[in-house]
Order: C-alpha cells, then sequence, then structure tokens
C-alpha cells in the first residue's frame, strides 16, 4: 500500500454522508429536548444522543483510516451506533405518548436509510479488500 488511496476512495460521497450523519445527530438532539421529562426518557435519551453522535464521529474516523482494515472496523462501528440509535428511538417512541412522534419515525426512517447506505459501503470495501 502506497498510501495515497483513501477508504472509501468516493471522497466526495464520504463527506456527503458525514453532512448527513451530523444532521441526523442533530435532528436526535432537536427531539430529545423535546421529551417528556420522565426517569427512563432522561435514560434513553442520554443513551439516543450518544450512540447518533458516535455514528458520526465513527465515520468521520473511519473516512481518516490507516488503512482498509482500519476503514472497515470503523465503518462497522458506525453501522453499529445507527443500529443502535434506532433502538432508542423505537423504544422512546413506543413507550411514550409522543406529540413528535412524526419526529421519531422520520429519525427512524433517516436510522434505516443510514444502516443500508453504511451495509453498502461495508460490501463494496470487502470487495475492494480481496481484490488485492
Amino acid at each position: 500500500m502506497d498510501g495515497t488511496q483513501s477508504y472509501p476512495p468516493e471522497s466526495r460521497c464520504a463527506a456527503d454522508l458525514e453532512e448527513r450523519a451530523f444532521q441526523f445527530s442533530k435532528a436526535v438532539r432537536i427531539f430529545a429536548k423535546a421529551l417528556p421529562k420522565t426517569m427512563a426518557n432522561v435514560e434513553d435519551g442520554k443513551q439516543l444522543v450518544n450512540s447518533s453522535g458516535c455514528a458520526g464521529a465513527s465515520y468521520i474516523e473511519a473516512n481518516e483510516a490507516l488503512s482498509g482494515k482500519d476503514f472497515m472496523v470503523r465503518a462497522k462501528i458506525s453501522r453499529k451506533k445507527v443500529k443502535e440509535s434506532r433502538y432508542w428511538l423505537r423504544l422512546i417512541n413506543e413507550t411514550n405518548e409522543l406529540d413528535n412522534a412524526d419526529a421519531a419515525q422520520t429519525l427512524i426512517r433517516e436510522a434505516d436509510e443510514l444502516e443500508m447506505i453504511l451495509s453498502s459501503i461495508i460490501e463494496r470495501s470487502k470487495w475492494k479488500l480481496r481484490a488485492r
């Protein structure tokens, strides 16, 4: 490896996904601020805010990876955190009668889409690593 390759090589797409992950984390924070202040929501909200932020931060780390293997590990962590975020969103949505339930559904759909995108990137990257 000559160190000039980036993972994934589609840098514009990577930047777009970094921005999309940032917007997801931002929307989660806005959603969490509006939750009723119950003991469960406070704890679940903390978990949700943490996992959504980690999803984007892990993807940024993946794009700064030192190797293909490093990229794969960090991309998988990002996907794992997106899935975790969806879990907390579902739990909060299904255990409350939210005024902003439509926002919860929108965030759940966005988590689904982010997971699919990350899964696709991971699969493509597996093939590229095998081809070496």
